[in-house]
């Protein structure tokens, strides 16, 4: 009886320890008795004691990778250094598996080669201003030649492009050169425009002064003229003061022949 009972806990253990969960985003590559039998998905599972295996457990995560700089010639005979980051999937657990013995070795060094292709073609200025396509062809290459691997290529980037120091140092001195060059022309139309405002100001001064000038001398004409005009005015008798005038006289003649009338009287007598 005791036994019998031991064995029961045995069992009872053996099949506990055999219950896998598997969490999600990965997949567990099983075998049994050493060949590829299934392949786990999210979920609870059981293995069979003994017989099968967890062979490998897999994410189906994208990851990425940070590739240490590789030397490569462009086609100019310039040698650089440029290093890549590749973000890649695996789609397929068993392919990834079976179907390359290190992976990541074998993406390193395809991309490497690839990137040495891809670079012989072109030339540095070239290289220097074109990752996008660079990117594109690096990423549509690996993805054809990973996908017997099971791996899904999703995107490669240039993360730096490294040239030669004395190269770096003609560069640094063409991009001084060019910065002095511009700002000597913004200088140099800065000037010319100021010195255009500076004439355009004085053509637009002078010509308000002559317009001054003019409805200045205008302006005395017409007072000139008013003055003129009320010159006469003032120098022209009315008829009033020619009427008031002619009364005066008669006025005068009158009392003088009074006088008059008096004294002949007395020289009569």
């Amino acid at each position: 009886m005791p036994i019998i009972i031991i064995l029961l806990v045995l069992i009872i253990i053996l099949l506990v320890t055999n219950i896998r969960v598997v969490p999600q985003a990965t997949e567990f590559v099983i075998e049994r008795l050493g060949t590829y039998y299934t392949t786990w998905e999210t979920g609870l599972h059981f293995k069979v004691p003994l017989v099968d295996r967890v062979a490998k457990r897999i994410s189906l995560k994208e990851q990425v990778m940070d590739f240490a700089p590789q030397p490569v010639i462009t086609k100019d005979n310039v040698t650089m250094q440029i290093d890549t980051i590749v973000f890649y999937q695996v789609t397929d657990a068993k392919l990834y598996t079976y179907g390359v013995e290190r992976p990541i070795l074998a993406i390193e060094s395809l991309t490497a080669t690839t990137l040495r292709n891809i670079i012989g073609d072109m030339e540095l200025d070239h290289t220097l201003t074109s990752r996008d396509v660079i990117n594109s062809r690096i990423t549509a290459a690996l993805d054809q030649a990973t996908d017997k691997w099971g791996i899904k290529v999703n995107r490669v980037e240039l993360k730096n492009i490294v040239p030669p120091r004395d190269i770096q140092d003609a560069m640094e001195k063409q991009m001084r050169a060019e910065r002095e060059r511009r700002e000597a022309i913004l200088r140099a139309e800065g000037e010319k425009r100021s010195q255009i405002l500076i004439a355009e100001g004085k053509k637009e001064s002078q010509i308000l002064n002559a317009e001054a000038e003019k409805q200045a001398a205008a302006d005395a004409v017409a007072a000139t003229a008013a003055r003129a005009e009320a010159s006469k005015a003032d120098a022209k008798p009315t008829a009033d003061e020619l009427y008031g005038n002619a009364n005066a006289s008669e006025s005068k003649e009158a009392k003088a022949a009074a006088a008059d009338a008096p004294a002949s009287e007395e020289k009569g007598e």
